[in-house]
């Protein structure tokens, strides 16, 4: 029996087509006695239960962005009926409440599969700090699966589950996705919930989310980004319909003098290539000194925020140290010797290195660096237990303490076959520009998604948006497609500008797709054109009119390069009263584009104040 890819389009389509639900969970279960490794899970849920589970939902419902997805959780964050351990069995206890993010995945449908391994108390980035054993890394079992959330890496990497949760601190939600060839996403600090999650440094850590694809991380981040005023470091970020990235961008990198791959020439040449493929794209590279972000880096387990992680097992280091593994207590244990004044310090510290970091980080969309700067296997490990852990932490340790937001995406494979990978850094509340950039860099070269055979490429069917289900966000809306960052526009082309229903992941986006139209970006039109709802749908369309200079807006637009020997077709598929016409952009170009007869807004909604038809639909709900 052919099994089913676990990216949600996958799942969701073979739900729609009749699969039962029960086979989906059979083959999580077969999977993980394939895979043969007792240290992905510290509690494993009964595949009796999950079953009861997925029948509770009912029959398959699309609208519940979720439905049938199996997930697992790292086992430092709460899952009603399961223990919580944080790997460390004297801390243990049952938890009665499912932690905030994993009642909203559950409330979307998701199926909760188990608990996984971690470095204990979250301390660690290299996966083999616990007492439930070493996770093998999903590629390779001589190299460190990384940390701390191993299992919940390994667990999506092995095409156990389609989702995980972890938590990130130093990099705890990056390291293990760069090491398993999958994409870990960390939220801006206080978009997810911490509430029924075990602390570690609480004032600058997050939930964190592992996925195969982009477009699965970030529907899961749609689903779990919610306000909770039960937790006090809550904020209320959106998360917003993903769309193209900016045509240009100025992408920061780490300059020459200061970049560190300890020795790894392969690693260096495999950054090189992923920044070609961004440079290629258009964006603009712009070499920044990261000595002042070391130095940030150096601060959290070198400074007072270990004092954080102190006051988590503070009451069981007094009661029973030896039930703390030697090396956690250790990196722990330095809080003893810190004061108040040290910790005040700190943040002073702190505050005069992010100063001095922040006039080039301003004059940048985002930045780009390696996830990890080298790898390491278990035996460097079991020579030298600190430096690699360390080392590991170059481009992740200063994340959180300057409010980043990040997300670790794979790219092609090295030279040595060793999975490549970047992570895209942002100021707090740009992740949807992070996942829009990282939706193209997936696609680039060949690569299977994780350890598994499935193919790297997305197809998206052309309506997958959530809908307002429960109280989960509506009017999510996700690319049909993706294209590599390198490919361009075909020869013998005709570009046409589309404002509405033919737009990325829209309803009649694959009319476009299906015909080989290939994404040429984002415009807008010139200031001489009005912008309707038409009555009507599904699926709904807008009316795009031109008026006399003066009296209309920009509107949002988006190019797509169409072959020529297409473009008859599709003109077929094109009702009355829209039509063909040429479209003036606010650069002075002219395309081609929807145009709509001046007779079919009688009775439309004038929305040009809205000027985009995303923003329109989304505020409609």
């Amino acid at each position: 029996m052919t099994d089913i890819a676990l990216t949600i389009p996958a799942l969701h389509a073979a739900y729609a087509a009749g699969t039962p639900v029960a086979r989906v969970i059979a083959q999580v279960y077969d999977r993980i006695a394939d895979v043969g490794d007792p240290a992905i899970f510290i509690t494993l849920i009964a595949q009796d239960e999950v079953l009861a589970a997925a029948m509770a939902l009912g029959a398959f419902d699309p609208s519940m962005p979720l439905w049938g997805v199996p997930f697992a959780v790292k086992d430092n964050i709460d899952v009603a009926g399961c223990l919580t351990t944080a790997a460390c069995p004297a801390f243990a206890y049952m938890a009665d409440e499912d932690a905030f993010v994993v009642a909203r995945l559950k409330a979307a449908g998701a199926l909760c599969i188990g608990k996984t391994n971690l470095d204990q108390f979250a301390t660690g980035l290299v996966g083999v700090r616990s007492p439930y054993g070493v996770p093998r890394n999903a590629l390779d079992a001589a190299i460190v699966p990384g940390g701390s959330s191993a299992g919940s890496a390994v667990a999506v990497a092995q095409g156990i589950v389609t989702l995980s949760l972890g938590t990130d601190t130093a990099g705890s939600g990056r390291v293990p996705a760069a090491l398993n060839n999958i994409v870990g996403l960390k939220p801006s600090l206080g978009a997810l919930s911490a509430t029924g999650v075990v602390p570690a440094c609480r004032s600058i850590e997050t939930v964190s989310i592992f996925a195969l694809t982009v477009q699965d991380a970030w529907r899961a981040y749609q689903v779990t980004c919610a306000y909770d005023p039960g937790d006090a470091y809550a904020r209320p970020y959106e998360a917003p319909a993903l769309s193209p990235a900016p045509p240009v961008l100025k992408v920061g990198i780490p300059s020459p003098q200061s970049i560190r791959f300890f020795g790894d020439a392969v690693q260096s040449a495999s950054f090189d290539a992923a920044v070609s493929l961004l440079g290629a794209a258009g964006a603009v590279m712009v070499e920044v000194d990261f000595a002042p972000l070391y130095a940030v880096a150096a601060m959290l387990y070198d400074g007072a925020w270990v004092a954080e992680r102190y006051t988590v097992i503070e009451d069981l280091l007094k009661s029973d140290p030896e039930a703390i593994l030697p090396v956690t207590r250790k990196i722990i244990c330095k809080a003893e010797g810190l004061s108040a004044a040290d910790a005040f310090r700190g943040m002073y510290r702190l505050k005069e290195l992010a100063r001095i970091a922040e006039p080039p980080l301003a004059e940048l969309d985002l930045l780009c660096v390696p996830t990890i700067p080298t790898f390491y296997t278990l035996q460097d490990l079991k020579d030298d237990p600190v430096t690699p852990n360390s080392n590991f932490g170059t481009y992740t340790n200063f994340v959180n303490l300057l409010n980043m937001c990040a997300l670790a995406v794979p790219t092609p494979a090295r030279s040595d076959g060793r999975p490549g990978s970047v992570t895209l850094l942002a100021k707090a509340g740009q992740d949807h520009l992070l996942a829009a950039v990282a939706l193209r860099l997936e696609t680039a070269g060949e690569r299977t998604l994780g350890a598994t055979h499935w193919p790297a490429t997305t197809h998206w069917p052309a309506t997958t948006h959530l809908p307002a289900t429960t109280d989960l966000p509506a009017t999510t809306h996700w690319p049909a497609t993706t294209h590599p960052l390198s490919s361009l526009p075909p020869k013998d082309t005709i570009t046409i500008a589309v404002c509405g229903a033919h737009m990325s992941g829209l309803p009649l986006n694959g009319t476009l797709v299906a015909r080989g139209a290939v994404f040429a970006g984002t415009a807008r039109t010139n200031a001489d054109y009005r912008f309707y709802a038409l009555p009507g749908g599904p699926p709904h369309r807008p009316g795009l009119i031109r008026v006399k200079p003066g009296h209309g807006a920009e509107i949002a637009l988006e190019l797509w390069a169409m072959p020529l020997a297409a473009f008859g077709s599709f003109m077929q598929t094109i009702p009355s009263p829209l039509g063909i016409g040429t479209v003036q952009l606010s650069d002075g170009r002219t395309v081609f584009g929807f145009l709509c007869e001046t007779r079919a807004v009688d009775g439309a909604r004038d929305i040009t104040d809205f000027a985009d038809w995303r923003k329109f639909i989304d505020h409609k709900g």
